[in-house]
């Protein structure tokens, strides 16, 4: 039930319309001054009275009905005080008959979003650095499905460069078979890593880098089959990263995909006159302080941003796209800037769809990550050291719990997702394992075990067989859990429209501590049937919101914990 239009409807204001006068009502913020509130002073204005006036005769010509328990005159504003069973019937009504559909929209009904994040490279480790953007573009090609949008989840794989001519050379040199095939990408690292100190000592190593991509460029056979063999043996080991963190992807179209999709957009640049020599290179002069974009350097290699541009144009071309974003972290907010000015000065009015989604950056206590010094925290290690806490703390509190393993999985992946989702995803943020897998804190385990919580009260305490008596979930409590369940559907909203998940994971925790608010002063097992009923069906409600709460995120909700 739409409450601010029903509210809008009764409040009689000659000469204004109730679309006006619903999009001035807001919740209160303190539930004891009534559920929803109108400040008057914009409306008075208009009609020139003194906002207290105008409160006064609104309030005096609002009428009865059956959801609305009073309306009254505070100052400057209305304050409307809800019906609180007719409130708990609707809201209850309408969660449980959803179910998992619960907070979906048509917002986004035939619109596409085109969503690139992750965007692995080949032969390179899958480290904790890369944890925020893949788990944040995942929530967000969630969170778009439920509001009703197409969603496309692209990994633009890093699978082009020198650094492969590099790789090559280090293969062939100090490469070995049976340790490739035992550690995949470690052993790959540890050989890119020593052909970089090796190179310090013999420069000659890098013209044998060069050598070894122009030969891949050139589509030379040995050289696409050692590249090919490092994407699979690459993609296998990520897949396996994808699976544990439910994240899914609709093309993996990487750098490479669009060797041959650059030169049409450079010769475009070119025709409209913005692309331009500079001491061989070719730029595009973008103004407003702003450096030029470098596309092609003077020794004829194109750069990320042409790949970029290319990439834009086919994904326009393939996707129609409505919005296409791009979570990367806000070091590359100039790379951005840039090339979607290069598009704007193409006279490509699409350049407005495009969004940098920039995030900060997360490490471990430890200290900062680098692939060439060989200093890097894989992100399968974090994963797995959060399981094996997580087990620690089964062991500890909960000796019988069935599928033990499957449990520690889920509560330790989760904790990880939702410790790095839980705050603005532009703050930096240094990952805590403590702080991460505690059950009584702003976490994901205390979320996940409040779900758990849920679905054994409703295991223990038998549904009766009779109408519920909403009578019973009327108290401060309850009304508290009510507010922010009928809220769910704007929140999800909200995080779509700000690229911000952690409105969803602030929630959750927001309604498993009003929940367990409620659990400590109502007792449901002792009370009447009707009264029992009726909070047995909140818990339910709870239940179903905080699962799929948690599956925007990529989390699983334990049935047991």
């Amino acid at each position: 039930m739409d409450y601010k239009k029903l509210l809008a409807d009764t409040v009689i204001i000659e000469g204004v319309e109730s679309e006006e006068i619903a999009a001035q009502i807001t919740p209160c913020k303190d539930r004891a001054h009534g559920d929803y509130s109108l400040p008057c002073f914009r409306l008075a204005a208009q009609l020139k009275k003194s906002p207290a006036e105008l409160a006064k005769e609104v309030a005096g010509r609002v009428g009865c009905f059956n959801f609305l328990e009073k309306a009254e005159a505070i100052g400057p504003f209305v304050n409307f005080t809800l019906n609180k069973s007719a409130y708990a019937k609707d809201v209850l009504e309408k969660v449980l008959s959803a179910g998992g559909f619960y907070g979906s929209s048509d917002t986004g009904a035939g619109k596409t979003v085109c969503i690139d994040y992750s965007s692995v490279n080949i032969a390179k480790p899958f480290h904790i650095g890369h944890l925020l953007n893949t788990v944040l573009g995942a929530a967000l090609y969630r969170i778009y499905k439920k509001v009703g949008y197409h969603a496309v989840g692209i990994n633009h794989l890093g699978d082009w460069g020198t650094q492969f001519g590099k790789l090559i050379v280090a293969y062939k040199k100090w490469g070995d078979e049976e340790d490739i095939e035992k550690r995949g990408v470690r052993a790959l690292v540890d050989i890119y890593v020593k052909f970089h100190k090796e190179a310090e000592k013999d420069p000659s190593l890098d013209d044998e880098a060069r050598a070894w991509f122009k030969k891949i460029e050139d589509g030379d056979k040995e050289a696409l089959s050692i590249f090919n063999r490092f994407k699979t043996s690459t993609l296998a080991e990520v897949e396996k990263i994808y699976k544990r963190l439910n994240v899914t992807f609709d093309s993996y179209a990487g750098e490479s995909f669009y060797n041959d999709k650059m030169q049409p957009v450079l010769d475009m640049l070119t025709q409209k006159g913005l692309l331009v020599d500079d001491d061989g290179a070719k730029v595009v002069k973008l103004g407003e302080g702003m450096p030029p974009c470098l596309l092609v350097r003077s020794d004829g290699a194109t750069l990320y941003a042409t790949r970029d541009l290319a990439a834009a144009f086919y994904r326009k071309k393939t996707y129609d796209f409505d919005k296409c974003l791009y979570v990367v972290a806000s070091q590359q907010n100039l790379h951005f800037r840039q090339w979607f000015k290069v598009l704007e000065l193409a006279g490509e009015e699409w350049y407005k769809d495009l969004v940098h989604v920039a995030h900060g950056m997360v490490s471990l206590e430890e200290g900062s990550l680098s692939t060439r010094s060989g200093n890097v925290v894989y992100l399968d290690d974090v994963l797995d050291m959060a399981v094996s806490k997580s087990r620690e703390i089964i062991e500890e509190k909960r000796e019988d719990l069935p599928d033990p393993d499957a449990v520690a999985e889920q509560i330790g992946v989760g904790a990880v997702i939702f410790g790095v989702l839980y705050n603005n995803r532009i703050k930096d943020m240094t990952f805590s394992y403590s702080r991460a897998l505690n059950f009584d804190g702003e976490t994901g385990p205390y979320v996940q075990y409040t779900h758990a919580r849920c679905r054994s009260l409703t295991e223990k305490c038998p549904d009766p067989d009779c109408d519920p008596d909403y009578s019973g979930v009327t108290g401060a409590e309850a009304c508290e859990v009510l507010k922010l369940l009928d809220s769910y559907p704007d929140v999800i909203l909200s995080a779509a429209e700000k690229y911000e998940p952690c409105y969803v994971s602030r929630f959750l925790v927001d309604l498993a501590q009003a929940f367990g608010k409620f659990y400590l002063t109502c007792n449901i097992a002792k009370a009447e049937d009707g009264v029992k009923k009726a909070r047995l069906m909140l818990v339910k409600a709870v239940k179903s919101v905080l699962k799929d709460g948690l599956e925007l995120l990529g989390i699983k909700a334990p049935e047991k914990m």
